[in-house]
């Protein structure tokens, strides 16, 4: 499907700090994507450990930060190379995320932050490219959550006139689009994805994520320690919402262990996280007739079976089935964002983030 359209590079690091994921991509309609290139690329160990740590208050942050967001940039910028390669001069922008480790909308002084890691000078000068990075203070400043900012692409890809299709993504959270026939397009963050599942991995055996839910599905889910987790006010909170390692950190998972499960197997700690994530996502799915999964979380075989085993009435794929691998959604979302503030164009839904108006998202970096 050759067009005119311009090039477009997304780059999305998450919540899971797996690494950085581009999609070198353009948008023949306002429907279509059609990707060019993608690539992954794994944070050095030291780097996720760094990043890891920021996401707490600890000693000298300014200069941590700042030397991060430096390191991020040069991640992104490697990757950015091998996804443009031979057509850098094409590319009207990246749309970089950074790497977030605060997430506090309204928090504070009514207006809160959201702290994304990265040197986008550092990343234009290296590039090549105009950057745009920074979309969700925007969105914050205006009175919203600044998260999610995916349902909007959601809409763009896989709304269908027919049917309600509800789009999952399971990154190191979980966020839902719910996407009705009639048009409306609602989304909010679920809670924990893969993140409490991989701090406890890591914690107890070593490995960063449990490869296709194989330990979770060794364990026997755990009742008490399950209900005491949903007890968590925050899964309460009406939409619009939004969470992060700030809330959902290791401290807030061993508290709940030493208290409500002392003494359990590992693995059945472990089978109560994957249920978790199934729990707090589940009713939340309503009359859609298919529920997409992208993310990291897709290729979690447990998790995608709990899911269908939760919802019996609800086609549960992965968005590979509709056109777009589960690791490239993002990446792709945040082209897309970036073509939006290129054409002037808002990029935030208000019934999603709760903001006062649609908005102009992200800030520019040029080349």
């Amino acid at each position: 499907m050759a067009s005119s359209a311009g090039l477009y590079l997304g780059l999305m690091s998450g919540t899971s700090l797996d690494g950085v994921d581009a999609v070198l991509a353009r948008f023949p309609s306002p429907t279509e994507i059609e990707v060019l290139a993608h690539c992954h690329q794994p944070f050095p160990a030291d780097l996720r450990a760094e990043l890891l740590a920021l996401n707490s208050p600890g000693d000298n942050e300014a200069h941590r930060m700042a030397l991060a967001a430096n390191a991020v940039a040069r991640c992104y910028a490697a990757v950015a190379g091998h996804a443009c390669q031979g057509v850098t001069g094409q590319v009207q922008a990246i749309g970089a995320h950074g790497q977030t480790i605060r997430h506090q909308p309204l928090a504070f002084d009514g207006c809160g932050y959201s702290l994304q890691l990265l040197n986008a000078s550092l990343l234009a000068e290296l590039s090549g490219i105009d950057v745009v990075c920074d979309f969700r203070n925007r969105d914050i400043a205006a009175g919203g959550q600044g998260a999610p900012l995916v349902p909007a692409f959601h809409r763009a890809l896989f709304g269908r006139a027919e049917a309600d299709v509800a789009v999952l993504n399971i990154g190191g959270f979980s966020n839902l689009s719910l996407l009705a026939r009639d048009g409306a397009t609602t989304g909010f963050d679920c809670g924990p994805g893969n993140c409490l599942m991989d701090l406890w991995i890591a914690e107890q055996r070593g490995p960063a994520y449990d490869a296709n839910g194989a330990w979770a599905a060794s364990g026997s889910v755990l009742p008490a320690l399950l209900q005491a987790l949903l007890a968590e006010p925050w899964f309460a909170l009406p939409p619009p919402r939004s969470t992060g390692r700030d809330l959902f950190s290791l401290d807030w998972l061993l508290a709940h262990v030493r208290a409500s499960a002392a003494g359990a197997r590992p693995e059945d700690v472990q089978a109560t996280l994957l249920e978790l994530t199934v729990e707090t996502i589940a009713p939340h799915v309503g009359a859609a007739s298919e529920l997409l999964v992208c993310g990291g979380g897709a290729l979690n075989g447990q998790l995608m079976k709990r899911l269908q085993h939760r919802l019996p009435a609800c086609q549960v794929l992965s968005s590979a089935a509709r056109g777009l691998p589960p690791m490239q959604v993002e990446a792709a979302a945040f082209a897309w964002l970036a073509q939006c503030f290129i054409r002037r164009e808002p990029g935030n839904l208000l019934a999603v983030t709760g903001a006062a108006g649609p908005r102009i998202l992200g800030a520019l970096y040029p080349r």
